[in-house]
């Protein structure tokens, strides 16, 4: 699907001086990262939005923007379960 959004001058001239001449990447971007940051977006849609193949790729570009994976204390939990049940612990 394409989607057609207008700009105001100032703001686009300002998206081009922050992130470079590529504003329709940068809006591209802002809408992954708050798409995850919300929970509406999945770290796998994220990928896919944005073209990015591999995960560790996709974790680092939400990293750099502060979008941190959504890692609860419960999965923390589970996962240390998973580990003793394996003999890792």
């Amino acid at each position: 699907m394409q989607v057609t959004i207008e700009l105001p001058d100032d703001v686009a001239q300002e998206l081009r001086q922050t992130d470079g001449a590529d504003v329709p990447r940068a809006v591209l971007e802002m809408l992954a990262v708050e798409g995850y940051r919300s929970g509406k977006l999945t770290h796998a849609q994220v990928g896919r939005i944005l073209g990015i193949d591999y995960r560790f790729d996709v974790d680092a570009f939400l990293k750099q923007r502060g979008a941190y994976l959504d890692y609860t204390l419960e999965d923390l939990e589970r996962d240390r379960e998973t580990a003793r049940q394996l003999g890792l612990r």
